[in-house]
């Protein structure tokens, strides 16, 4: 005979195969009722991961549509910030434990899943661990098709350049036992010409970052360019050279080598750790080892820009990393964003950022975000340039971090 547990997870699966978005929050709540749980909602973080947003059709105890919460200063904020269960009492039953727990699909934090329950033991929370993990997993599935979604986690109007970046980037998190990659990209709604990339084939990780000349929709359009033009180099077998030379070509085609990107395309052997790069005009890479800076990865003389046509200046650069190491790739945005008084936020506030906050034991993507926040609060919430930062962390068959 099956347990309630087993049926609880086994049947939300079953019935999750036809559903739509919508059918998201009876399903989940009418199976957690088989194990007990009560009052169950679900929230998905918005798209700058300020607040957490509630699925459609949720009420409260009251009838009240339910509102969005903040990510900071809530208890379901604090489960998505540090990935981690959070109880606290049940409001409707004050005898009863109200449990928050994060949406978790690999690193990347979807959002938060809460229920009540009338008694916590080990078995108890690990149903209820395992409920939010299917939860994350099929709203993940039905999220690529569904504009209710999209609607849904925007805080604000979308400029049509932001509209063609986003469609296109990967999502900001992944991680398996070797390798741990973050990114964070401001302004969330009027993005232009910032992308980054990356894509994993056997033992190599595929990293890229662009900054395309400008800020409008031609600077988008540059940009798209020149990650689909990476894409179809390395998807078709060629290395890093030829793949920065194609997208040169292509930009330089399609706007009369008027427009120009910068960037730098990088791979990652995952099982020794060696990194392989070639920059095309972009800041370098810098190395964090052991909560210091231990490397600044200067080019002796870096390659042109792409989109002039000028050709290579040198050839592929590389750098043994140490197991624990992180990379951080970033644009212009990040550094020199500037508070009203004309002061910049600097390399050195920005390395001391993210040095101090993973010393604290935060994960790489909870890092990032406070990062773009502390540079909106620095600009008085508004950049004057596309702020994109990058992390990889190569951790050599240690477990990943971002875990419950």
């Amino acid at each position: 005979m099956l347990s309630d547990g087993e049926r609880m997870l086994g049947g939300l699966l079953r019935a999750s195969h036809t559903a739509t978005l919508e059918d998201l929050v009876p399903l989940i709540g009418g199976h957690a009722a088989i194990s007990g749980f009560t009052n169950t909602k679900v929230y998905v973080a918005d798209l700058r991961q300020l607040a957490l947003v509630p699925l459609p059709g949720q009420v409260d105890a009251r009838g009240v549509p339910l509102t969005p919460v903040p990510v900071d200063m809530s208890m379901p904020g604090r489960a998505f910030r540090d990935v981690q269960v959070v109880r606290g009492r049940a409001e409707e039953e004050p005898t009863a434990v109200r449990l928050w727990v994060p949406l978790i699909d690999g690193t990347e934090r979807v959002g938060v899943l809460g229920t009540t329950v009338q008694h916590l033991d080990d078995t108890v929370q690990w149903r209820v661990e395992q409920l939010a993990s299917l939860a994350a997993l099929i709203l993940v599935s039905k999220r690529g098709a569904s504009d209710s979604w999209a609607a849904l986690v925007r805080g604000e109007p979308m400029l049509l350049s932001a509209e063609v970046l986003w469609n296109l980037l990967p999502h900001g998190s992944f991680a398996n036992d070797r390798v741990v990659f973050s990114a964070a990209l401001e302004p969330a709604y009027e993005v232009g010409g910032d992308a980054y990339d990356y894509g994993i084939a056997g033992d190599n990780l595929h990293v890229s970052i662009f900054d395309a000349m400008g800020h409008d929709l031609s600077a988008t359009l540059t940009a798209t360019i020149a990650m689909g033009a990476c894409r179809n180099g390395r998807l078709g077998g060629e290395d890093l050279l030829a793949t920065s030379e194609g997208i040169d070509a292509a930009i330089g085609e399609q706007f009369s080598r008027a427009r120009f990107a910068t960037g730098i395309l990088a791979d990652l052997d995952m099982d020794t750790g060696e990194l392989s790069w070639i920059n095309r005009g972009h800041h370098p890479p810098l190395v964090l080892r052991d909560g210091r800076l231990v490397a600044t990865l200067d080019s002796e003389l870096p390659s042109p820009p792409m989109g002039f046509g000028l050709g290579l200046s040198s050839g592929l650069e590389r750098y043994q990393l140490q197991r624990g190491d992180r990379l951080l790739f970033y644009t212009d945005g990040i550094i020199e964003a500037q508070s009203p008084s004309g002061e910049q936020f600097g390399l050195e506030r920005f390395v001391d950022f993210i040095v101090r906050h993973e010393a604290g034991g935060l994960s790489a993507p909870e890092t990032l975000r406070r990062l773009i926040n502390s540079i909106l609060e620095h600009q008085h919430g508004r950049l004057q340039d596309d702020a994109t930062v990058v992390t990889v962390e190569w951790q050599a068959n240690r477990q990943a971090t971002l875990t419950l």
